[in-house]
């Protein structure tokens, strides 16, 4: 489970809202011409002390002024804690990207508390002419919740989470069933809700794998987990959003109410059509058990090991491609395959039966192949997954008042503060598992795994998805190409943190430069089968030149038509996110 961016305010007048499923905070100010460039505070009309000070007594004395990450002093202690990352204003998950971007704190940050703060910020904003980030936890590869010189919209505080037996959106009383569900505001992290829906209620929540990444986030990005070929994407269990639009209005978002709206954040893009302040999702009936099956065989020659590619292909297609199991293969360039992979549904016994003849078919060539870690099958009670004192691969938070159910898995520990050479993911469809194209797929890894490790996700491909969790994430943003694809490709590189002022050497630009240029040869050796594979918006590459038909294929032309009508003068900018080709890579000059 590894696992991963002025002029002084105008008095605003209030109003009703006249749009369904909407309210007004502030009416926008008359409209006036498109500012070509956001400020800086270095302009002269960035606003003065007097405008930051009417903005705090607004937000009820919530504004901050955002200090570098390695201000406070505990920072050192705490700096492979993901959960004590996401509660700095200016924590990033990951330390920053070769020659893409670097953590920069905003100038000052509104810790919301409510809708009504996220309003009130996002109006200083427009009227201001500045360069808005949203951010709930900041695990964002891309750096989608970072920009200096920049207002940021900090939802961490808004994280209460609340049960439903029988949800019914607002305005679909007698157009949609009631069905069990669970309401997070937008600083909700996936733990918390695990924590309420599977191991306090019995159900199960479709979420992320990573415990410590924001919901609204995950859910906005499509959002994958461990277990979505049996439940889909987070976004294809949305059933309700709260978003407040560049406007200032507070709008509700279903399938009765704003439905263009709601069909964009479901997988659309964080950041791009709103601040979201609350989502409510769909729960599902829990199975009776999660396992997995885990281990290590090393093959002792390149015949042998293209042998133990071709043999685990075959083997996947025929036992494994099914919605039952998920998460992790690794392919290394030192001829090894890792499995790391995790199932629902399934008895030990089960478990055992599929794997046996695999290995089996390892252990009758000792000659070619060993294993270096025993290839080892099991299943647990499924309420226990996320029961942190159950659960020996989970590393607590052990800080004073962090709740007892925050922890994240270990295998994810490489991941919190790395520093990326370079990202790369592609989306493989389950053509390649017909039997004439198998032989090609199985030399196209062996030759990418020359020069980098390459690693399949299969949980974030549904080809084999459950049939309705399948159709419930067809209805998403998400690109389509997911839903024939049997496994999400990953090649990637980096090292350990390299925040700003870090005590560290420095990064060795040339070692890294060699690596990420590594990772695109390999990448390319997996074009070959697949020229215009598509590509996972959250799990990506930051120099991806043709990101709107990656992330979004057709999608993109209507998403873009969505964010014209609630965006109309880009208000929302992320990096690579919809409309941004209309600004210059920092977001603060008008193309």
């Amino acid at each position: 489970m590894r696992r991963r961016e002025l002029l002084k305010m105008a008095a605003a007048v209030p109003c009703a809202s006249l749009i369904p499923g909407s309210r007004a905070i502030h009416a926008a100010p008359p409209g006036s011409a498109i500012p070509r460039r956001r400020l800086r505070p270095s302009d002269a009309a960035w606003p003065g002390k007097a405008s930051w000070q009417d903005l705090n007594e607004k937000v009820g004395g919530n504004l901050i002024d955002v200090q570098p990450l390695l201000a406070p002093a505990d920072v050192l202690r705490n700096l492979r804690n993901p959960f004590y990352l996401g509660d700095q204003p200016a924590g990033t998950q990951v330390s920053g990207w070769l020659d893409a971007w670097t953590p920069a704190p905003s100038v000052y940050a509104i810790r919301a508390h409510t809708a009504a703060d996220i309003a009130t910020g996002i109006n200083f904003a427009r009227t201001h002419n500045l360069r808005l980030v949203v951010k709930a936890t900041g695990h964002s590869y891309l750096g989608t919740s970072n920009s200096a010189d920049s207002l940021l919209i900090w939802t961490r505080a808004m994280n209460a989470v609340q049960l439903h037996d029988a949800f019914v959106p607002a305005g679909c009383s007698g157009r949609v069933a009631p069905v069990p569900a669970v309401t997070a505001e937008a600083g909700a992290m996936w733990i918390d809700l695990y924590q309420a829906v599977t191991t306090g209620g019995g159900r199960y929540v479709q979420g992320g794998g990573c415990t410590d990444t924001g919901v609204a986030g995950l859910i906005q990005s499509g959002g994958f987990g461990s277990f979505s070929k049996g439940f889909g994407t987070a976004a294809a269990s949305l059933l309700e959003a709260e978003v407040v639009t560049a406007d200032g209005v507070i709008r509700t978002a279903n399938a009765c109410t704003n439905p263009d709206l709601f069909w964009a954040l479901k997988g659309g893009g964080g950041g791009t059509f709103g601040v979201v302040t609350r989502v409510t999702v769909r729960t599902h009936d829990l199975p009776k058990t999660f396992g997995g099956a885990h281990g290590k065989i090393k093959a002792n020659s390149d015949e042998a090991y293209r042998r133990l590619i071709a043999r685990f292909i075959n083997f996947y297609q025929e036992s494994l491609f099914n919605a039952h199991w998920g998460e992790q293969v690794h392919f290394g360039s030192d001829n090894t395959l890792e499995i790391g992979m995790v199932s629902q549904g399934l008895e030990s016994a089960e478990a055992e039966q599929i794997w046996k003849p695999f290995r089996d078919w390892v252990n009758a060539s000792p000659d070619q192949m060993s294993l270096l870690r025993p290839l080892n099958t099991y299943a647990v009670r499924a309420q226990s997954w996320w029961n942190v004192p159950d659960n020996p691969t989970m590393i607590p938070d052990t800080r004073e008042g962090a709740p007892k159910y925050h922890a994240w898995w270990k295998d994810d520990q490489d991941q919190v503060g790395a520093y990326l050479y370079g990202f790369e993911s592609l989306w493989l469809p389950a053509s390649l598992l017909e039997k004439d194209a198998q032989p090609r797929l199985a030399e196209a890894l062996f030759a990418a795994s020359r020069i980098k490790q390459v690693n399949f996700q299969v949980n974030k491909a549904l080809a084999a998805a459950a049939p309705d969790a399948r159709a419930a994430s067809g209805q998403t943003a998400t690109n389509p190409a997911v839903l024939d694809a049997f496994a999400l490709v990953i090649i990637a590189g980096g090292e350990a943190p390299a925040y700003p002022g870090l005590p560290r050497p420095p990064v060795n630009l040339e070692a890294a430069r060699a690596d990420a240029h590594a990772i695109d040869l390999a990448t390319a050796e997996l074009r070959k089968l697949v020229p215009e594979a598509g590509s996972y918006v959250s799990e990506s590459n930051y120099f991806n030149l043709s990101w709107q038909r990656a992330y979004w294929g057709d999608n993109y032309a209507r998403l873009s038509v969505i964010k014209k009508k609630y965006d109309p003068e880009g208000l929302f900018f992320v990096h690579h996110g919809v409309g941004s080709e209309q600004w210059s890579p920092d977001g603060f000059e008008r193309l």
